[in-house]
């Protein structure tokens, strides 16, 4: 007897079967051989840099933090879908659907080909590997899945059991090499050369002044802890580099350029600052910004030593991967305006999420103008030659950061009992300086709260209102005054193109 189609639902099946396996086997690639591409991270790294304007904060605003998880997810389950579609398209012509899985693989290479942390030959060949396990997979499952002549198409038919037990355990093939390749991709630079240490700083931050800390349970600690503190940047995957490789050069419109290694860079006088920075995509009363102690060589430093040709209006940071953010070469006029090529943070190496083995870090801008992590190269430019990373897709090329300040003392929605409740938080105007935090009972005048002492301009602080709490439901909200005198705006803008502004309100309920 001769076969028939196999039903729809199986060949969708048999198709993301096939793309699982490749997948799986793909990842597990990934995970086994250093430079080997995950199609997943490529593909997803690629879409971030074709995202259209303005996605960026759709993106945080749905899903914050959890950005790159999402997108990992989206990308598999995509391409899955896709697989399965193939799946469909193979019950009438299979030469188109070994076609289309050799079109995955060809887009996965090409998002390969841009990431520096892929190489070329490896990837080419798992993926070569990958896409055959797929296109070879897929026609025997369908095979075992079409009805004899004279038969219904019928997915539970006794007959097909052999093709429901083929493709459970294929499935489970496929989620077996995909995890474990993505497990080993994660952790594999943990096994890397251990971190060398920092020298200690030249110029040590000052202690803490007196009374910089408030004792009030739930307020955002004045130091933001390594694991704590907000991460949000293009990279799917954590780049891990080696020192031993790694370079920093300063080019451009300089008369000196130079290249230095790790240990030249740590060789020279290191210096500590605490700074606060954030993200230009955090809402009014939101957490992508915290404070930390930084110590590294000062941007300046290494400046004069190139020596700044005049019409030079520009510093454009790039990373490792040619990301790029740009400031005004103006922004490091005032002498008390500490700029770092950062090397460590509270006191630890930085982390690989926060820029191993170095960053720059530039007190009272927001950090897609400056704060380039995994930093290989400084430029000397003009404003008008080059724009940053995120200013063709809509954001504003000059960004200071906005006088802002959030509650987080009580969490909004929260129960209360009447009496005296303390209504505490930050609040930061970086690189000007906090003079004062007001808060609002509902619609009642603005009441002077206590503030911390301030570890300096640069920094944010802790402010803490004693509120008498009455029984019913009330609106509390913030706002700062800078050390310029300038009250923070009531007037609410999202945050493209150059910042969120508004007072954080929350609502409360007493009794």
């Amino acid at each position: 007897m001769t076969e028939r189609q196999p039903s729809r639902v199986a060949a969708a099946l048999a198709g993301l079967v096939a793309g699982g396996l490749g997948l799986g086997f793909a990842e597990l690639v990934a995970g086994l051989l250093p430079g080997a591409a995950s199609p997943v991270l490529a593909i997803g790294s690629l879409l971030i840099t074709l995202q259209p304007p303005n996605a960026k904060q759709l993106v945080v605003d749905l899903f914050g933090t959890a950005d790159k998880l999402v997108l990992n997810l989206a990308v598999l389950v995509g391409a899955l879908v896709l697989s399965a579609v193939l799946g469909l398209l193979a019950r009438r012509r299979m030469v188109w659907a070994q076609a289309g899985f050799v079109g995955l693989g060809v887009l996965a290479l090409f998002a390969a080909v841009r990431d520096p942390l892929f190489d070329l030959v490896l990837s080419g060949l798992a993926g070569v590997v990958s896409v055959a396990i797929s296109i070879i997979t897929l026609p025997r499952i369908l095979r075992a899945a079409a009805p004899r002549n004279g038969e219904e198409p019928r997915m539970l038919d006794f007959d097909r059991r052999r093709f429901l037990g083929s493709s459970v355990a294929l499935a489970g093939a496929a989620l077996s090499s995909g995890v474990i390749g993505r497990v080993l991709l994660e952790n594999r630079a943990a096994a890397s050369a251990a971190v060398p240490s920092i020298p200690d700083a030249s110029a040590t931050a000052a202690p803490l002044p007196a009374g910089a800390e408030l004792s009030v349970d739930g307020i955002t600690p004045l130091v933001v802890r390594n694991p704590d503190f907000y991460r949000i940047d293009t990279s799917l995957l954590t780049p891990r580099l080696d020192v031993a490789d790694w370079r920093l050069t300063v080019d451009g419109m300089v008369d000196r350029p130079f290249t230095i290694d790790y240990a030249e860079l740590v060789a020279m006088p290191l210096v500590e600052s605490y700074v606060t920075i954030a993200c230009v995509s955090n809402e009014v009363g939101g957490n992508l910004v915290g404070n930390a102690l930084w110590r590294g060589v000062r941007l300046r430093e290494l400046l004069e030593r190139a020596g700044i040709q005049d019409g030079a209006t520009q510093v454009v940071g790039r990373s490792f991967d040619g990301w790029t953010a740009g400031f005004p070469t103006a922004w490091l006029d005032p002498p008390d305006r500490e700029a770092l090529v950062a090397v460590a943070m509270n006191g630890e190496p930085l982390p690989p999420e926060h820029g191993y083995p170095a960053r720059l870090i530039v007190p009272g801008l927001y950090g897609y103008v400056s704060a380039t992590k995994w930093l290989t190269n400084i430029q000397l430019t003009t404003l008008e030659d080059f724009d940053g990373y995120w200013v063709p897709l809509g954001w504003a090329k000059e960004a200071p950061i906005l006088t802002q300040s959030r509650i987080d003392v009580p969490r909004s929605g929260a129960s209360v009992p009447e009496g005296p409740q303390p209504v505490a938080g930050v609040a930061w105007a970086v690189d000007r300086g906090v003079s004062a935090v007001e808060v609002q009972v509902d619609d009642g005048p603005w009441q002077a709260a206590d503030v911390s002492a301030p570890i300096s301009d640069a920094t944010w602080v802790q402010w803490l209102f004693r509120w008498e709490a009455t029984s019913g439901s009330h609106t509390l909200r913030v706002r700062a005054t800078d050390g310029d005198g300038e009250v923070q705006t009531d007037q609410v803008t999202r945050p493209p193109p150059d910042g969120a502004r508004g007072h954080h309100a929350i609502q409360v309920n007493v009794g």
